[in-house]
């Protein structure tokens, strides 16, 4: 019964912080992540809690696969791919650098694949603010945050697999790039038309929500594979999203699996981490975090504005572009969690990460805005 009352303050927390938020004009994560700060310096999390957690990690994932629009993804896809890519790689090896100085050479390798994704929920916003979602500016965006998740989920996938190998050498790594390789064909030349026909056959099952059920058990046995190939189970989350969101039921179980989790999974998940953050390590941490905020902003503008300049924008565009992908948010913290289960990296990551997720969510709006009337 106390689990179950912790559980509704959770969710109390979650809504409550997150509707002030976005009365601020700020994502609703944030307000989630600091209802969990506030309850953590109270009460402590528990094992149930977690599962209930790592749930919300994988429906979190997973909606992001589903949500991939490939389609715009094919209309723009060279520039997206030439921004996404390098934008990755800046953002990589600036992660790793700044925290080289500060921890062991493992824990640096996950701070840049940390580093890596994007989340262009609030670019989407102000852009739509500013009607320039559509231009090519904006699709272009839009698309290469496809890419930048596909890219920064096998680099974390990659690296966590060779940490728990305990070793890092080229059989490994080539060992772990084929069975990635092996992941990635079966779910994107094979998945869509195996997806479609389950789905028909399920929809026959004449009981209530008989295709939502099925698209938890098909997201969970393959997350579940993932981490038994030794990959991450996000991985698997990620990969079902992603095809299921390319059949003629991906609305149906979008709509209903995002009722699922933001409910209560997904919200449970970010309260429990902010729950996890060790509030007196923020002051000894506070130059780091400083250090790899900065990091995590100079190495999106740079990477993806340059990715963008070799696609053929002019300086003006590429720099909007550099900025429209610097926000991190709900795949980082996905991605921070998976690695802090594999026990490769310590708690103390969290409030890092964490700060750089506050900080450049914060800064891109009023940054891009600037930018746009230049």
């Amino acid at each position: 019964m106390e689990t179950l009352i912790m559980i509704a303050i959770m969710l109390a927390m979650a809504k409550l912080l997150g509707w002030v938020f976005e009365k601020l004009g700020q994502p609703v994560v944030l307000g989630q992540i600091l209802g969990g700060l506030m309850i953590g310096l109270f009460v402590e999390s528990n094992e149930i809690i977690r599962e209930f957690s790592n749930l919300g990690v994988l429906l979190l994932l997973f909606l992001a696969g589903i949500e991939s629009d490939l389609t715009e993804f094919k209309r723009v896809g060279k520039p997206s791919i030439s921004v996404a890519g390098i934008g990755v790689i800046f953002a990589f090896v600036f992660g790793f650098l700044v925290a080289y100085p500060f921890v062991e050479f493992h824990e640096a390798l996950l701070y840049g694949a940390i580093m890596t994704p994007t989340s262009v929920s609030i670019t989407v916003r102000v852009l739509m603010e500013l009607r320039k979602l559509r231009s090519t500016e904006g699709t272009t965006i839009l698309a290469a945050a496809v890419v930048d998740d596909v890219l920064g989920i096998l680099v974390l996938t990659v690296i966590i697999s060779l940490l728990r190998e305990g070793s890092i050498d080229y059989m490994t790594i080539f060992e772990i790039l084929v069975e990635v390789s092996g992941f990635l064909a079966v779910f994107l030349y094979f998945g869509p038309v195996l997806a479609e026909k389950a789905f028909k056959r399920i929809s026959r099952i004449d009981l209530p929500e008989s295709t939502t059920t099925f698209a938890i058990i098909f997201l969970i046995i393959f997350a579940y594979m993932a981490e038994h190939l030794n990959l991450a189970s996000i991985l698997g989350a990620y990969l079902v999203g992603l095809t299921i969101g390319q059949t003629s039921y991906r609305k149906q179980v979008e709509n209903h699996v995002s009722i699922l989790g933001y409910s209560i999974f997904i919200p449970l998940f970010f309260v429990e981490v902010g729950m996890r953050i060790e509030a007196s390590y923020i002051l000894h941490a506070s130059f780091f975090a400083i250090l790899y905020t900065l990091a995590a902003i100079i190495s999106k503008i740079l990477g993806c504005g340059t990715g963008a300049y070799l696609a053929g924008f002019d300086l003006k565009s590429s720099l909007r572009i550099g900025i429209g992908m610097i926000p991190r948010l709900g795949v980082e913290l996905a991605m921070l969690t998976i690695a802090l289960s594999s026990g490769v990296i310590g708690p103390e990551a969290l409030t890092i990460a964490i700060s750089m997720v506050f900080a450049t969510t914060i800064l891109t709006p009023p940054l891009l805005k600037w930018v746009y009337k230049r």
